[in-house]
């Protein structure tokens, strides 16, 4: 009984009040103090007093400014960039912007324009960036002229404009981006692109607006940075009207949804009179594919076919010696071997990314790519019991492979020997059966990256990962360990450079304290989404300034010991776990409020229990622990009581002790 009552009092002594501290809602989000604000869709009539003087940043899209003055924004003359997309703006009146000399970027993306002044964006000294997409121009003298010789870049998509002819005072020289995507422009004149002609490495984007017609000479000796003319029905107008032009880009893609005529040979030979580096033909189809419909494609270092129904590259193609990059990414190729990569010995870049069928390595199918350095086989069905000496054969400068969401790949030792410059290795959501006791990755001594997430790997073989000394990020998200738990002697023992560590998904349970003993240089780890107690912690005392994200772990309670080791980390991610709000996590409460600086998720980092602070912020906490006014009277009379009862114990123990005298 004398127990239960003790308990019982201690309880009461020791009894805590706890009180939520109600945060402020802000009106708009501050992203960058004093400096970028998000007030979207808030329903704002004005802008916000609440906002200060020294706002740079302003994203008020989605509210309602049907009309905006010289006083609408006059307070903040700090202004760099503003967005208004979709505030139902209709009238811009003169002078709007006259004290912003620093306004860089306007977006009125979204806003029925009905009228704009003259001197509407008079005042700024470097206006660079002008965006009025889907603003319902329909004639380019909409636009106010004044104070645009600064613009770089002009963004008119989503309009009516059929015509590109400017007025003859609209100032090009600086231009940088031109984007007319989806108007109904559907013929250019010679007029109409010699506004243009002051303009140097100019993008020009007619995306969507399927050209019909060019006049004859009307690109003659122009220079263009990228000309887009995705969507057109007839390439063979595109390309007879950019004769004798010069583009480092052309995108002659297509669309699903876009009726076009298959490219024949004829179709392209105006290519041949046309100085190009790069060319999109995605989602085209070919009609009697054969090596001349190459012929014009002998100055090309890049060549994009994706999604253009090829079963093949036929073999002859060539004077193709200048490509460096070829995209053949969902296609319908049944081996490697069918793309012919003889007829392209300059390749550095190979893309076959999504292969609509599974796709056979073969053996040897790329050895005559001397020189390629990246390598793209993923998302292709890929499945071979013998990976992947035979089927990268002579890749001696291979620098990037990816492999990853593929079916299932055996891997020998020395897997990639044929790959012993590899610096990035993705494997991602293939399962990779490792049929031998040692490394398959141990001659890649100069592999910086590898992504083995979701492999379904033998977490428990310590030899994996030997043999890569200069490996820096290292992932196996989504694979399980032994029990759930790493061991002290573990696979990562072997890659002591490691910087980034990601072990999220993995169901761990627990990490002993030495198992990251060997890694100290890491800077960033990943131990989110697994099931994680708060003492876990302890395996990281030996590492400091690092990037830490615990997010969604079983972290209820944080020792005070393990504080000195969340405090020497740069950053802390701690958000949806199930953490105790109670005094019993008083200290490390208290540790949170003093280093919100240094926490991320803080909006997402909430209380579990008890259940009357369920769901609320932990910065918003606020815990008294100690004695309350009714522990003090008992503890008044706890005292009192135990004072009598020592007295008539000494009593007790004098009276006995000399009744015999």
């Amino acid at each position: 009984m004398a127990p239960r009552v003790s308990c019982f009092l201690l309880a009461i002594l020791f009894s805590a009040s706890c009180e939520v501290i109600a945060s402020l809602d802000q009106t708009c989000t501050e992203k960058e103090a004093n400096k970028t604000y998000n007030c979207e869709n808030l329903g704002l009539r004005e802008i916000p007093d609440t906002l200060p003087n020294t706002t740079e940043s302003l994203e008020f899209g989605f509210n309602f400014l049907p009309t905006i003055q010289n006083t609408t924004f006059s307070r903040l003359i700090n202004l760099i960039f503003l967005d208004l997309t979709r505030c139902q703006i209709n009238w811009v009146h003169e002078d709007t912007f006259q004290s912003h000399h620093q306004l860089n970027t306007i977006v009125l993306t979204g806003n029925p324009l009905i009228f704009m002044a003259e001197t509407s964006f008079n005042g700024p000294k470097s206006l660079k960036h002008l965006f009025l997409i889907q603003t319902g121009i329909s004639n380019l003298d909409f636009i106010p002229v004044h104070n645009l010789e600064n613009l770089e870049s002009l963004h008119l998509g989503s309009n009516h404009i059929s015509s590109i002819k400017f007025p003859e005072n609209f100032p090009t020289q600086n231009l940088k981006v031109l984007d007319f995507q989806n108007n109904a422009i559907h013929y250019l004149s010679r007029e109409d692109i010699k506004v243009l002609r002051q303009a140097t490495n100019l993008s020009l984007n007619f995306n969507g607006n399927d050209i019909k017609g060019i006049e004859p000479g009307a690109f003659h000796s122009k220079i263009f940075q990228s000309l887009n003319f995705g969507g057109a029905f007839n390439l063979s107008v595109i390309l007879n009207g950019l004769r004798n032009s010069t583009t480092q880009s052309l995108w002659l893609g297509t669309f699903e949804d876009i009726d076009d005529q298959e490219l024949t040979s004829a179709m392209l030979e105006g290519l041949c009179e046309v100085s190009v580096e790069s060319i999109n033909l995605q989602k085209h189809h070919f009609s009697g594919l054969s090596s001349t419909t190459f012929r014009c494609f002998t100055q090309l270092r890049e060549l994009d076919l994706t999604a253009t129904h090829l079963q093949e590259l036929p073999s002859g193609i060539e004077g193709m010696n200048s490509l460096k990059k070829l995209v053949l990414n969902v296609n319908i190729f049944d081996q490697l071997c069918q793309i012919n990569a003889a007829s392209f010995p300059s390749l550095t870049d190979l893309y076959i990314r999504g292969n609509m069928r599974k796709l056979d390595l073969g053996a040897g199918c790329l050895e005559k790519l001397e020189n390629l350095q990246k390598l793209d086989l993923s998302h292709s069905d890929i499945e071979a019991s013998d990976c992947c000496n035979l089927q990268l054969k002579n890749l001696l400068h291979l620098q990037y492979l990816n492999l990853s969401h593929n079916s299932p790949l055996g891997l020998q030792n020395q897997a990639f020997e044929e790959c012993p410059q590899l610096e990035r290795l993705d494997l991602a959501f293939t399962h990779l059966r490792v049929n031998a006791p040692q490394s398959p990755f141990q001659n890649l001594r100069l592999l910086q990256v590898l992504n083995l997430s979701h492999c379904l790997l033998d977490t428990s073989n310590q030899h994996l990962l030997a043999g890569l000394p200069n490996l820096r990020h290292l992932n196996l998200q989504g694979n399980r360990f032994p029990d759930g738990s790493i061991p002290k002697a573990n696979l990562l023992q072997t890659v002591g450079s490691l910087e980034v560590l990601i072990l999220s998904f993995c169901d761990l349970l627990s990490i002993d304290q030495q198992a990251f003993h060997s890694l100290g240089k890491l800077s960033h780890v990943d131990l989110s989404q697994n099931s994680l107690p708060g003492n876990s912690i302890d395996a990281l005392s030996h590492l400091k300034g690092i990037y830490l994200n615990l997010a969604a772990n079983s972290i209820q309670v944080i020792p005070p010991r393990l504080l000195p080791i969340l405090s020497q980390q740069s950053t802390i991610n701690l958000s949806h776990n199930p953490l105790e709000c109670t005094c019993s996590n008083v200290r490390f409460i208290m540790w949170y409020k003093e280093n919100l600086h240094k926490l991320e998720g803080s909006e997402e980092t909430t209380c579990a229990s008890p259940p009357s602070l369920r769901g609320v912020k932990l910065s918003d906490v606020k815990l008294s622990c100690g004695m309350t006014a009714v522990g003090i009277f008992f503890l008044i009379v706890f005292l009192f009581l135990f004072t009598i009862l020592l007295i008539f114990s000494v009593k007790y123990l004098l009276r006995k002790k000399y009744q015999h005298i």
